[in-house]
């Protein structure tokens, strides 16, 4: 699929000449909220756009999309939280949409944000619209879009998920129990298999200077952008620069035993077609550079590394170091003259 006429004019709205890059980050959960918290920091708030995965179906989120049939809205609420600003203003409302009540009733463990990105959305009718209105509500430095329009149900293959057949392949549904299943995960899919995307997401990303994919649950928060068919056609075509930015740690079950390497591998075999500029890693947790430069290669990519982790030893990015790395990165990748 093409992306729409609809979506090529979006493309072309509000384009200005500036400064700052047009940043388009994808992705979902903690990873995505690591890469916007450092994004914030190096573009302006107009000029940053987070495309977030709908797959989610577990906790509160999972609840709301059960009960109510909509979009899960988890990833979209921390996405948000990520981009508040470091005021009290920012941090306040930050602090209010992460809140979830403790009780022992049906508002056990939902979260503020949670509530208040399906009231509006209940209220508007418009995806876009009310996460738009939240982001103004918070300050958000930059726009949340869902990848598509539908809630999505991912699907793995998975060899050896039961240990008594540890050769067998067996179909795992469902982004919760992906993201921690024992064995090999060998390819995933979501359902439907044609999912639409929102034309703001696909138009973000064709008018963007750099879309950064990664870090984050590599087959049920990375991959599954490339299992929508319009945003995979623009993720192709797009003039930007594209950088990935890889985890520091194998994910516990997911992808355990994971190298560098194979994060990419995996990558190549969901979107042969996909072409990067930058992979992005920790240099801390790349034990075989020649390894991992041959598999960029193979996107025509090259390898920039940098100390991106947190100092206290734990696998977690640290925002600052984030920022700088991806700044590095933008202005010393073909930048010539003003940004568009």
């Amino acid at each position: 699929m093409k992306p729409t006429r609809r979506t090529v004019r979006l493309s072309r709205l509000g384009r200005k000449r500036g400064t700052q890059p047009k940043v388009v980050a994808l992705g979902g959960g903690m990873g995505l909220s690591a890469s916007l918290a450092a994004l914030r920091r190096i573009t302006g708030a107009g000029d940053l756009t987070a495309v977030v995965t709908v797959a989610d179906d577990g906790g509160s989120s999972g609840r709301l999309r059960d009960e109510l049939g909509v979009l899960p809205p988890g990833d979209l609420r921390k996405a948000l939280a990520a981009l508040c600003g470091d005021d009290d203003w920012g941090q306040t409302w930050a602090r209010v949409i992460q809140h979830r009540f403790q009780s022992k009733g049906d508002l056990h463990e939902h979260a503020v944000g949670n509530l208040l990105i399906v009231a509006l959305w209940e209220q508007l009718g418009d995806h876009v619209q009310a996460l738009d209105l939240v982001g103004r509500l918070l300050g958000a430095q930059g726009r949340v879009l869902p990848m598509s329009a539908v809630p999505l149900e991912l699907q793995a293959l998975v060899k050896g998920h039961d240990p008594a057949r540890p050769e067998a392949v067996d179909t795992v549904r469902g982004q919760a129990t992906v993201a921690l299943t024992p064995g090999e995960v060998q390819s995933v899919h979501v359902v439907p298999h044609d999912p639409p995307a929102v034309p703001e997401a696909v138009a973000a990303v064709l008018d963007a200077d750099w879309v950064v994919l990664g870090p984050g649950s590599w087959f049920s928060s990375v991959i599954p952008h490339l299992l929508v068919p319009e945003l995979l056609d623009a993720l192709t075509e797009t003039k930007a620069r594209r950088v990935l930015s890889l985890n520091l740690a194998p994910q516990p079950g997911e992808t355990d035993g994971f190298s560098p390497q194979r994060h990419l591998e995996v990558l190549a075999r969901h979107a042969p077609k996909l072409a990067l500029d930058v992979v992005l890693a920790d240099e801390a947790a790349v034990p075989d550079r020649e390894s991992l430069t041959d598999a960029a290669k193979r996107f025509g990519a090259t390898v920039e590394l940098a100390p991106v982790a947190r100092p206290d030893g734990t696998p977690r990015h640290d925002p600052e170091l984030l920022a700088a790395a991806y700044d590095r990165i933008f202005r010393m990748h073909g930048r010539i003259g003003p940004w568009r």
